[in-house]
């Protein structure tokens, strides 16, 4: 299993103030030198934390995999084709959101999604889909041509007793066999932390999480290259 670290709210700290402190492409290169294979950044319409700045930049300077994730909207697919990320994930967006709050309905949106996953094709960008764990993805995801599903894990991670927690992770690691079975990359990420991680070394399918808060929160006591190698042994399990 691999480490994607979404820098998000590195930003959001910067602009807590409107300063240019801290900088989010800075922290990308320390997560890199701790080992982290992926950067994974939010673009959002209102521009709340990561601005174009920071996606040009961060394209010039990740030397790993970077991870562009954007609504699907005509503006978000040009940048995405001027800028040229590794890989874009699509995923819902919601103005008054603090965070991504689940998946994407693919089927409202299919007609559109089929067209921007075209356009990523063109210019030789993979694209994966934020999804809930539901079987009935699957099949959509494939049918709009997509290469990726990221597995939304929020409700597993907000799972408030053991029983329910238990049943979200049945169903991640259910549709994560599905999903590789029928050829597409499996990932996950949402709300994982230092603790809740560990049941997903057991789900061989997954082969990417993207984490975020947990890593920039014990970053503020430890230091970001710290936080990011302790990730990093537990998902090695050393």
């Amino acid at each position: 299993m691999k480490l994607a670290v979404n820098i998000d709210h590195v930003a959001t700290i910067r602009e807590a103030r409107g300063e240019i402190e801290p900088d989010p492409v800075t922290a990308s290169a320390i997560c890199e030198l701790a080992g982290a294979e992926g950067i994974v950044c939010h673009l959002r319409e209102d521009r709340r934390h990561i601005n174009d700045r920071d996606v040009r930049l961060l394209r010039e300077t990740v030397k790993t995999k970077f991870d562009l994730e954007m609504a699907a909207t005509d503006e978000m697919a040009k940048i995405a084709s001027e800028i040229l990320p590794d890989l874009v994930t699509i995923v819902p967006e919601n103005r008054v959101e603090l965070t991504t709050e689940g998946g994407l309905n693919i089927l409202s949106i299919q007609s559109k999604l089929t067209d921007i996953i075209s356009q990523m094709k063109e210019k030789e960008i993979l694209v994966s889909l934020f999804v809930d764990p539901n079987p009935e993805v699957i099949d959509l995801a494939l049918e709009v041509g997509a290469d990726i599903i990221e597995i939304h894990t929020g409700k597993y991670a907000n799972s408030v007793d053991e029983k329910s927690q238990i049943k979200e992770l049945g169903k991640i690691a259910s549709v994560s066999r599905m999903a590789a079975e029928m050829g597409l990359i499996v990932t996950a990420g949402h709300g994982l932390n230092y603790y809740n991680i560990h049941p997903f070394l057991n789900i061989p399918e997954i082969r990417e999480v993207s984490i975020g808060h947990a890593i920039i929160s014990r970053a503020v006591f430890t230091g970001l290259q710290k936080a990011v190698e302790d990730m990093i042994k537990i998902i090695n399990k050393f």
